[in-house]
């Protein structure tokens, strides 16, 4: 063999090598583009896109520490501590049928549980195209500025809703289901108002409101099928002054899941903005045959005051003075002070 036929095998050799190791070579993948969450502001502040999604989403909630006090508040002290922390998500995007919102609110409030509290499920709900459906609270749950106002009893049902608005102009109707929902705590056995649980209940419930320039009036009635019983309220608000002032009125034919306080009651607030940061709010109420007691009225005024500290950060103090006729007798309270103190974080 010659030199000439070495350097060509050697060359052939030294080709065929390369060749393998250039298909065997690995070949590193580009990598995938990042995603970063983006904000979305058509429905609001705080809502961002779900990565990879035309859903937009908001978190939010509230860390509340609150000392109440009054009568045998605790069942051992007429003073009681809790802490509550509630998260709430509300999704929303845009669809042909118009908006497609859900809400789901998530509460836990620690007592004097070892554990700290259990977390349940305060409300889920699903709404578009005016209808609502899912376990949250009903208009019944709209009251009056402060804290002195007893306008309901039962608030938070499983639903079905369609309320048209129209701006200045609203109009709904709601079916709930009332199941297990019976007499109010607290209140001796025997009253009248002791009407018992019901297993398979309807109620329906029907609201009308409407706003001329600072002036909001709305109507609630609402009928309780199991118990065919039924109840109206009323409020009108009007921006008077430096603040707003509140005048309710309800009417129960007995008993019902929706308002079961008395037969007829009557009241009012006053919401005054002192400064941007402190708002106060003197109420009373008078309730007619209170506990659907004949004869037996009761009344009550109170004052709340309210304070924002700093962003996010807020007070709210509130005292409230009871009086009811021939408490002894029916064992329904007499002369009663109870208020409480808090302070929020809000984020």
């Amino acid at each position: 063999m010659n030199i000439k036929s070495l350097l060509l095998g050697s060359a052939a050799a030294l080709a065929a090598v390369s060749g393998a190791q250039a298909a065997d070579a690995i070949v590193a993948a580009e990598p995938e583009p990042m995603e970063y969450v983006r904000v979305c502001d058509a429905f609001g502040t705080g809502y961002f896109y779900i990565p990879g999604t035309e859903t937009c989403l908001k978190i939010g909630g509230y860390v509340r520490f609150q000392t109440n006090f009054g009568r045998d508040r605790s069942g051992t002290s007429d003073w009681d501590t809790f802490t509550r922390g509630q998260l709430q998500f509300d999704a929303k995007n845009d669809t042909e049928l118009g908006t497609l919102e859900s809400t789901i609110v998530l509460q836990t409030n620690a007592d004097s549980s070892v554990n700290g509290g259990s977390t349940f499920l305060d409300t889920a709900s699903i709404a578009i195209a005016g209808f609502k459906f899912g376990y949250y609270y009903s208009w019944w749950g709209d009251g009056i500025a402060g804290e002195t106002d007893a306008l309901a009893t039962n608030t938070l049902f499983n639903s079905i809703s369609y309320t048209y608005d129209g701006g200045a102009f609203k109009a709904g109707l709601s079916v709930d289901e009332i199941e297990g929902i019976g007499r109010v705590k607290g209140l001796p056995m025997g009253l009248p108002n002791d009407f018992g649980r019901e297993d398979n209940g309807l109620g329906v419930a029907a609201m009308l409101s409407g706003s001329v320039g600072g002036v909001t009036a709305t109507l609630l009635g609402a009928y309780d099928t199991e118990r065919e019983e039924g109840a109206i309220r009323a409020i009108i608000s009007a921006e008077l002054g430096a603040g707003t002032f509140n005048l309710a009125g309800v009417w129960a034919s007995d008993p019902n899941v929706y308002y079961n306080e008395s037969e007829w009651t009557v009241a009012a607030s006053y919401e005054f903005k002192a400064t941007d940061k402190l708002t106060i709010t003197p109420a009373a109420q008078y309730f007619g045959d209170y506990a659907f007691i004949n004869g037996v009225d009761a009344w009550r005024v109170g004052l709340t005051a309210g304070y924002q500290i700093t962003d996010g950060l807020k007070t709210l103090a509130t005292v409230q003075y009871q009086d009811v006729d021939d408490s002894r007798r029916y064992g329904i309270g007499g002369d009663e002070v109870s208020g409480f103190l808090r302070l929020q974080r809000d984020f």
